[in-house]
Formats: C-alpha cells, structure tokens, sequence
C-alpha cells in the first residue's frame, strides 16, 4: 500500500525547509522514527524521522532543493495494511507529523498535530499550509478545475468545500478568505496609511504583501505586474588576463535561502522598526584581564575556557538589576510594555551556517563558572552545526563579540524581540591616563544599541556605564550590586 509523506510543519512558523541530505534510498527498509534526511530551516539543522514502517517507494527531490511544507517528500510501501487507507492517497497530516510512539494517531482535541518538535496546524496536501481564517468577511468565489482527470486518485480533503454534503457548481467553489499573507511592520504600515491587506495581490515571493505594495495602493497606484521586477543581468567583463580575488571567477551567484534569508528579514524588520540608538563607551579593563589570569591558575577554573565575554555577560547581568528597561519587550499590538524579570542571554555566534544567536536561559541565576560553561557549550554546539530551534528562540538581550576579529566597536542592529544589544570590542594595549599618569593599559570599547521606545537615553547610559564599571573594578560589584 503506497503511502505519501509530505513535509510537516516542524513547529517553528515557517513555510519551507531545504533538503541537505538523504539518509535512505529507493527500496530502503525503515521503521518507525528511523532517520529519513536532514533538512534545514532557517532556524536549525533538523532530522527528519519516519512515521511508518515500511520500504521506501521514491524520493520526492534531490539535496539542495528547497521543499514547501506539506509538499511531498517521500513515499513509502507500507510493510502492512492499514484501515481506512487507500492506494495513492495522501496522509492525514496528523499521521504524517507524528513521530512519537503514537504515530499515525489522531490530531489533538483542539486541532492541533504533534510534529518533529513541536505541535503545528494539520498540513493537506501539497503547497503552502493552511492559514487562519479571517472572520467577518465574505469570501469571493474562485474558478477551479471541473475535475481530475480520469483515474487520477482523489484525496479526501478535495471532495469538501465548506461544510459537509453541501457542493459547489460546476467549475466553482467557495474558499474561506485568508488573512493577508505579510510581516508585522508591513501590517503596521498599512494600518498608518489606511490600506487594506486584504485587498491587495502581494508582488513579494510566494504572494507576500510588500511594504512596496502598501504605499503603492495608499497613492492609488497599483504594481504594473504581480511579478517582482528583476535586476537586469550583469554583463560579462571580457577577460584581460588580470587576477581576480583568489583565483574565482569574476563574478559568482548564490540562491539566498536558509539563515541568510531569515537573517535579512529579521534585520531589516528591526532596523526599520524599532528606532536605534546606539552608545560607546572606552573602558579601561587592566583590572578585569588581571582577575581572568589569576582565576585560570586557580583549581576551580583551570577546565575552563574563561574570557572577556565571560566577564562581560556576568557584567550585563548585573546592570540588569538596575536598569531592567533594557531587558523588556515592546509589544505595539497588545499596547503594553512587557517587563521581563529573568534574561535568556543571547550570544551571536557566526557558525558554518551563517549567523545564529542561542541564547542561556536564566543567566541571572548563573555564577560565573556556570556562565562559563553554558558558554563553551553553546560554542561546541554552534560550531558543530547542532543548534536546535529550541536554543534560539527566547532571547532577552543579547552579546555579540567583534572583538575576536580585531574589531574596536561597531553599531549593532537589536535581535527582534529585544530591547538591546551589546557588542564587545577587542582588549588593545594602549596609552591611558591612570593615577595621574600615562601608563600602557588594556582598554575596550563597548557599544550598546537599544530600542528607544524602551529605553530612555539615561537608561541606556546607566546601564552602559554599570557594565563598564564592573569590568574597570571587578571588586566594586560586591559594593554596587
């Protein structure tokens, strides 16, 4: 009996996952939660377990392919019958995302499916999943095709629109309208002109309703097309015998997908959403690297990896307790600020798959060895490729270490969701006034980005000036905090 499988929703939000690797091939014998291939979100590196037992029928795309969720993306030849399945069907959702010990059951009283790592809504067949419905406004009438062609199977789901035993005419059929598919500051600009989504045929990728579109219909222009215009192409530069960068061709294209495109989409939806303030702040930290190298000769921290980021995060923990402001979220929809009186530290770590923050839930609870730990664990983890979604949803606040890459100070753009960001620069050895004298001293400069919605100037400079404080006089922390 041929069962379809198609690509659940991994309960991270998204619509498509690219697959890296095939773990089975055509005629491959799996069991339950066998590991079928690893797919990546813009999240993380998932596998992708088998809801059946059975051998494998055909493989639905090759590696590097990016695949839709609820597209199909393997078959199977189920090792036994199962009531009330049908050859060439496609499977409940609820079957195919389930990859418990109850595969194959029923969905939750409430709607819900249980997937790879979460619970999400049930997927029917191929293309997009289904999306909430907007109550309240009727829907128009869509022409679909008059039938499949003969012998074509039918799934169970095709055969109803709408409640059961009604039918359509011939050639129509009643959809439910949709909540406009677009991104939360593009609802909010079209909220401020007046404009409504659901009017709108979206020109971005997949149907997405752009910010383009939004001031278009608020001049009372529309898109000449609903296709998104391309760049023209590049012209070739005839080959004079120079050397170009490594050796590599003159020019190289790339398809951006995965965590370069979450990464873009979540940048310039903060840049363009909250507004940035950004402040420095040169510290002399002689003190704190003095401290680093006595406590790696102690007998309690000689296993582990101590550094100024150590330091540093235990630092904005700290400033934490008195400027809490730059530890809340700002949410426009609910209209309220939301104090959040624990910090799950997010640490920005470039990895073999791009940028990635994991942050360490409950840091305030954590002492400094602790810290130390959590951090050479994220690192490992983050390095080896292993990051799970779990890890990188959650953050309160976040660090990030230009200094490694011998980098003084920057302007970092917040993580969405934030109040704030801290970038941390390099320890450079440098002329500095101390005790009244010119001295050769180690100093590092900190910039702090910050929503100003949240967060007042003084606020933020308080903060600032708590972390820098910490890190020019370790000891004043027993006295300050």
């Amino acid at each position: 009996m041929l069962k379809i499988f198609n690509l659940p929703d991994l309960g991270e939000g998204l619509t498509e996952s690219e697959l890296l690797t095939w773990k089975v091939g055509v005629g491959d014998t799996v069991k339950v939660n066998d590991v079928l291939a690893e797919v990546e979100t813009a999240k993380a590196v998932v596998e992708l377990s088998s809801p059946y037992e059975g051998t494998i029928a055909a493989l639905h795309g090759e590696a590097g392919t990016v695949v839709q969720v609820g597209a199909p993306i393997i078959s199977f030849n189920l090792a036994g019958d199962e009531p009330g399945d049908e050859p060439g069907t496609a499977p409940e959702a609820s079957a195919a995302q389930n990859t418990g010990p109850d595969a194959g059951s029923a969905s939750l009283p409430d709607g819900r499916v249980p997937t790879l790592v979460g619970y999400g809504a049930a997927v029917e067949g191929a293309g997009r999943p289904a999306r909430r419905t907007r109550v309240g406004r009727p829907a128009a009438p869509h022409p679909v095709p008059a039938g499949p062609p003969a012998g074509a199977p039918v799934s169970a789901a095709a055969g109803s629109a709408g409640s059961a035993g009604s039918a359509s005419p011939a050639g129509t059929a009643t959809l439910t309208a949709e909540r406009p598919r677009s991104t939360p500051p593009v609802r909010r600009l079209a909220k401020d002109l007046g404009v409504d989504l659901a009017r709108l045929d979206g020109s971005g990728s997949g149907g997405v309703v752009t910010r383009e579109d939004v001031r278009q219909a608020a001049e009372g222009a529309r898109p000449a097309s609903d296709t998104p215009l391309e760049a023209a192409p590049l012209e070739a530069a005839p080959d004079r015998g120079v050397r170009t960068l490594g050796g590599r061709p003159r020019t190289q294209e790339e398809p951006i997908r995965s965590v370069r495109k979450a990464t873009a989409a979540a940048m310039t939806a903060s840049a363009f959403t909250a507004p940035h303030v950004t402040e420095f702040l040169t510290v002399d930290v002689t003190e704190s690297m003095d401290l680093l190298e006595e406590l790696r000769r102690h007998r309690d921290f000689r296993d582990l990896k101590l550094t100024p980021l150590t330091l540093v995060a235990r630092a904005a923990c700290l400033a934490m307790e008195r400027t809490g402001e730059l530890n809340s979220r700002w949410d426009g929809d609910g209209g309220r600020i939301v104090r959040q009186n624990y910090v799950n530290l997010g640490i920005a770590a470039a990895t073999p798959r791009g940028l990635m923050v994991p942050n360490i839930p409950d840091a305030q609870a954590l002492d400094l060895r602790g810290l130390a730990d959590r951090l050479a664990e994220l690192t490992a983890v983050a390095r080896e490729g292993a990051l799970k979604p779990a890890q990188l949803t959650g953050g309160t606040f976040t660090l990030t270490n230009v200094g490694v890459f011998g980098v003084d100070a920057g302007t970092p753009i917040i993580n969405p969701g934030e109040a704030g960001i801290l970038a941390i620069g390099q320890v450079r050895r440098t002329p500095w006034e101390h005790r009244g004298e010119i001295a050769l001293r180690q100093v590092m400069t900190l910039s702090l980005s910050f929503d100003h919605r949240l967060v007042d100037g003084e606020q933020g400079s308080r903060f600032l000036a708590d972390v820098g404080a910490v890190l020019n006089r370790p000891g004043m922390a027993l006295a300050l905090f």
